[in-house]
């Protein structure tokens, strides 16, 4: 046996030396080598020699290696991933605004799967799925120990087949089965019409690689019903984010030339840039600037911002960016404080790693990441309030979340888990009532409460401010010490890198 254990940690080490001279020749290619610890990839190689030889069962080389950067990766934070040959696949799918699955944002929870909002028109939004639910079981498999890729695995599929999720909704209290027809999801990111004459309303809820075009578009048909607009909302309410190109494309179509957008500061020397209005950070090559295209008026239009918990990553770097340089009044709630960059670095033909690599700026130098964007005016979701704001989920509440890198971070705070218990008993009470009496008015309809106080605000009416709404204040961790150095350079990433929120969409 102690043979057999020494040729098999033999081989480990060949195993791992291989692996590890790509990552060194790699990191060498990025300007310089850091020396390998070499005490735990002994380590390493000993885990690996003791699970080939004493193990139940069989497993094999590749699954190991696979599962060690899966681990290795997913344990820096809840935005860095390894992709395998199928979720590299979906991942691109989902940039292009269309794949086959049910049609919702999701995170990781205590182990489990989060709902971060179902896409506007899916399978999943169809069958009542909401923000916050959480994915206990899919068909037969538990959630809990499985990673967000394979979580996204199994959602995935062929079009018109099914797959059903257990769902835990901790605001009623209850657990539930659903079964979900999977379909081809063509998210439509762009929508709008004239709420009434001289106003305008778009929303957006995502960026993909067709939201500018769409964008423009949806700004012609506007202008040719009502070439007097007088003002438009701008409507990022629970927009997850999505390319930074776009992004930086939709806040040029109403900043000055060349005024700067955003910036970003890592490690890498090129993770160290600004990010400007100008067609050189949005226009793809050969087809020209599609902004050309807006009337000119729309740069000084008096303009409001919707935002709320859901607005996560490329939303607020518009919000930001317009807030910074007084463009609009940003209206709503605190958004979700997803403030980093991923990088998708191909580590073959078909797999990547997509690795956090840099913190989003506002033009003043504000850190995005695990703060979000507070708004100007603090509204509610109902005319009645928003007695559930307690229970709002941000960056900040994930577990090994990035700090903001500027020295001030959210600490556990009993007031505001005694308001969120508070704020859980209240739900519990509002459950009981007919679903038809606890649905949120559609956005963009007339009933949309926050829309009517964003029109009163461009109208120059009074504007029904939030009584319960606050910024959730930041606070010293203990023993944190602040990243200044990153917190004062301000710079950013490349268009290229397609900078995501990263939730995961199926």
């Amino acid at each position: 046996m102690g043979q057999k254990i020494k040729i098999a940690g033999w081989i480990s080490v060949g195993v791992v030396a291989g692996a590890l001279t790509t990552v060194s020749l790699q990191t060498l290619a990025r300007g310089g080598v850091t020396p390998l610890p070499l005490e735990e990839i002994q380590q390493l190689s000993a885990v690996f020699g003791l699970i080939k030889t004493d193990y139940v069962e069989q497993v094999s080389d590749k699954k190991l290696i696979t599962d060690a950067i899966s681990g290795m990766v997913s344990s820096l934070d809840p935005h860095s991933q390894y992709f395998d040959k199928k979720s590299y696949k979906e991942f691109r799918e989902g940039t292009s605004g269309k794949f086959v699955g049910v049609g919702i944002e999701i995170t990781m929870e205590d182990g489990l799967i989060k709902i971060v909002s179902p896409i506007e028109g899916s399978p999943a939004f169809r069958a009542g799925l909401k923000t916050g639910d959480l994915i206990t079981k899919i068909d037969e498999t538990a959630v809990k120990g499985l990673s967000l890729n394979d979580a996204v695995k199994r959602m995935r599929g062929e079009p018109n087949t099914k797959v059903r999720l257990n769902i835990l909704r901790k605001d009623e209290s209850r657990s539930f089965p659903v079964t979900i027809t999977r379909e081809e999801i063509k998210t439509q990111s762009v929508k709008g019409k004239l709420v009434e004459p001289g106003y305008g309303w778009i929303r957006l809820s995502q960026f993909q690689e067709r939201t500018v075009d769409d964008f423009v578009r949806k700004v012609e048909e506007i202008y040719k019903q009502d070439p007097n607009i007088k003002g438009l909302v701008l409507d990022l309410r629970n927009d997850p984010g999505g390319l930074l190109d776009a992004a930086i494309a939709i806040s040029a179509a109403f900043l000055p030339q060349d005024a700067k957008v955003v910036s970003t500061n890592g490690q890498l020397e090129e993770s160290k840039a600004t990010y400007t209005a100008s067609p050189e950070f949005y226009a793809q090559r050969g087809l020209g600037d599609p902004l050309q295209r807006l009337p000119a008026a729309l740069k000084k239009l008096p303009m409001v911002v919707l935002v709320n918990e859901g607005s996560a990553s490329a939303s607020e770097i518009v919000a930001g960016a317009l807030q910074d340089h007084k463009r609009a009044t940003i209206m709503g709630s605190q958004t979700f404080g997803k403030g980093s960059v991923q990088t998708v670095r191909p580590l073959g033909p078909e797999t990547a790693l997509k690795l956090t690599t840099a913190r989003y700026y506002t033009p003043s130098g504000k850190s995005i990441q695990a703060k979000g964007i507070v708004p100007d005016v603090m509204v509610d979701e109902t005319a009645e309030g928003d007695i559930f704001a307690a229970l709002s989920m941000r960056e900040a509440d994930l577990e090994k979340h990035l700090s903001s890198g500027q020295g001030t971070e959210e600490v556990k705070n009993e007031a505001l888990e005694k308001s969120r218990e508070e704020a859980r008993k209240r739900l519990e009470e509002e459950s009981k009532k007919p679903l038809s009496e606890r649905r949120l008015p559609e956005f963009g309809s007339d009933k949309d409460f926050q829309l009517q106080q964003a029109l009163n605000k461009l109208k120059g009416l009074p504007v029904k401010v939030s009584k319960t709404l606050t910024e959730r204040p930041p606070e010293q961790k203990a023993g944190d010490s602040a990243d200044k150095k990153n917190g004062d350079k301000k710079a950013a990433d490349k268009p290229s890198d397609k900078a995501s929120p990263e939730k995961k969409s199926h």
